[in-house]
């Protein structure tokens, strides 16, 4: 059957030989996010080739810009696409939670989120005022250099209502009012933090109107907003209705959606600079939820120029999206597989959607089912992962024949743990951009830029177009990945997002003190709870800021498991270990577990 309707969709991508570990590829694309951080790292840091980065990054401004992203082989961080980037991870979760959380990743997902709004917090220093980049690219790209190393200008650049930045502050405010809903359960101050940000953000983004990078001109050459700020404002608009269902954020994506373009552009690509496709989602999810019925009118607007996007992705369309000859879906040689992520991802929730809604989406030149938005999403990732002509799995770490010479600084020198003496400005280029090996460190989980419309590829380290990495490849993937491993679990999408809640609880309490030395010293009483079904073993606890002794816990590297007498938590069932030491409590999480 599944050959059959293989054949009936056209697709020119040969069957998959066996299924792909879409778990174990959720867990390495989740990874490829700390290798990316800047900043200080913390203590439960699994990329261990990576240091401490950029620590006086915003200094120069008199600002503290220290964290975040870099966004792909480069050391700069580009606000725009970097606020993209949290606004999908956050989407991911805000759909497929449950699927991230029963395949052990949901905390290492809500920990990627949280590393960028932290920063994306610092960004927006005042209400009116949003740093959008750190560093340049003309002096980052003269020099190859690992990320602890870097010599190249950090001055950081911002809009202001002088200096206007619409669609910057538009995904910025997106990106906030997504996360937002990541964390309102199990952190509601910060929810409600990001929340505030996101409120000011987009009221900052329509009264001052204007392109960022005419503010920002250094980003010009590397993200320029093409498609201008109609889109971001628009995807503003929606997330922080999504957050708070407060209907002027509805009424603005109603009245706007004529003159910004989200009911009249009928796009075909959906990433960092173009948003319709996803704010056309978005909407159409709303009306099929039967939300706000005195603007089904324009929602129903909204929902056709969605799905004139999915029909175009699937071949079916008035206008199609060309494919490479393996069935991978094509739209230009530097850094194709962008593309392929984000359509992948609203393939994805979309199948879902109208199968909750019992409906099938009606193309130029046919019916599309949910099961077949479905299984073309898993074809495009299973391209990603091996499944295309050259048998060649385009996510680093991944499968026998990956991407070994990386367009990437850090990953391609030296860690400097492994050897700590500088690499200057051109010596980088020099000795380790040049050389036709393997780099030294491997990207676990890196989604590269892909073949070309031939599905051939080059790996080698020069070839940027096509072998550097970014963080929005990566993005989308965590929901698709989730999805497809968990399977949808019979409930329905369109239900109301319900916060989530971590399979575990933790709970930390001071239980005494005393004065030693002029010290004020506090025992902690731990409590792990699993709030879960299910059996959980395998548990990894990771503990940051923590400065004294721990009792009753085993230790695994710089991570913490079950005591030796406990090797399971059975459902609702907790455990309870202690610490001292002189401080406030110590950030504590649960980073891995089994359940069985």
């Amino acid at each position: 059957m599944a050959g059959l309707i293989v054949v009936l969709l056209g697709m020119a991508m040969p069957l998959a030989s066996a299924e792909h570990d879409y778990g174990k590829a959720l867990s390495k694309s989740i990874l490829f996010f700390e290798a990316q951080r800047s900043g200080y790292l913390p203590g439960n840091q699994r990329v261990k080739w990576r240091a401490n980065s950029g620590l006086l990054d915003g200094k120069a401004n008199g600002v503290d810009l220290v964290g975040g992203y870099y966004d792909a082989g480069d050391n700069v961080k580009f606000g725009l696409p970097m606020a993209f980037t949290i606004t999908m991870m956050s989407w991911s979760i805000v759909e497929y939670g449950k699927q991230m959380a029963a395949s052990g990743e949901l905390g290492h997902a809500m920990e990627a989120v949280k590393w960028g709004t932290d920063y994306l917090i610092k960004a927006h220093s005042e209400p009116f005022v949003l740093y959008g980049e750190v560093g340049d690219g003309n002096t980052d790209h003269f020099c190859w250099q690992r990320p602890e190393d870097m010599t190249t200008s950090r001055l950081a650049y911002r809009i202001d209502v002088n200096h206007p930045g619409s669609d910057l502050a538009g995904e910025t405010a997106a990106a906030m009012a997504a996360a937002s809903m990541v964390f309102r359960h199990s952190n509601p101050a910060y929810s409600c933090q990001l929340l505030s940000h996101a409120k000011q953000l987009f009221e900052f983004a329509d009264k001052y109107r204007g392109k960022y990078d005419s503010s920002i001109t250094v980003a010009r050459r590397y993200y320029r907003s093409y498609s201008g700020y109609g889109d971001e404002l628009l995807w503003a608009a929606a997330w922080l209705y999504h957050a708070t269902h407060n209907r002027c954020y509805m009424d603005y994506l109603a009245n706007n959606g004529g003159s910004l373009g989200g009911t009249g552009w009928a796009v075909t690509e959906f990433g960092w600079d173009v948003k319709y496709a996803g704010v056309q989602v978005l909407a159409a999810k709303f009306l099929l939820q039967g939300k706000e019925a005195q603007h089904a009118p324009v929602l129903g607007k909204y929902q056709q120029k969605a799905e004139y996007f999915l029909c175009s992705c699937l071949g079916k369309g008035a206008h199609n999206v060309q494919r490479t000859t393996g069935g991978l879906l094509f739209r230009q040689r530097w850094n194709n597989m962008q593309f392929v992520t984000n359509a992948a991802f609203l393939l994805t929730i979309y199948s879902d959607y109208i199968a909750s809604a019992g409906r099938n989406v009606a193309c130029a030149a046919g019916t599309a089912s949910p099961a077949e938005l479905l299984l073309f999403a898993k074809s495009q990732v299973d391209y990603i992962l091996g499944d295309n002509p050259r048998g060649t799995s385009y996510m680093v770490g991944y499968g026998k024949s990956y991407p070994r010479q990386v367009h990437h600084r850090a990953s391609s020198i030296v860690s400097i743990k492994a050897d700590p003496s500088f690499v200057s400005c051109r010596e980088g280029y020099d000795t380790w951009y040049s050389r036709k090996a393997q780099d030294p460190n491997i990207l676990d989980g890196a989604i590269v830029g892909g073949p070309d419309v031939y599905d051939d590829f080059a790996d080698e380290r020069d070839n940027y177009e096509q072998t550097e990495p970014t963080t929005y490849n990566n993005a989308p993937m965590l929901g698709v990945l989730a999805r497809l491993h968990a399977g949808h679990s019979g409930y329905n999408q369109l239900l109301p997002v319900t916060a989530l809640s971590p399979p575990f609880t933790i709970e930390q309490k001071a239980t005494t003190s005393w004065e030693s030395k002029g010290r004020i010293y506090y025992r902690y009483s731990t409590v792990v709870t699993n709030k879960s079904s299910k059996i959980a073993k395998e548990l990894v606890i990771s503990i940051s800021k923590l400065y004294g002794p721990v009792w009753g816990l085993g230790k695994s590297g710089n991570d913490y498991t079950f005591p030796a007498w406990l090797d399971s938590l059975p459902a609702g069932k907790s455990f309870e270990f202690v610490y001292i030491h002189s401080a406030s409590p110590a950030d504590i999480i649960v980073s891995g577990y089994t359940f069985v």
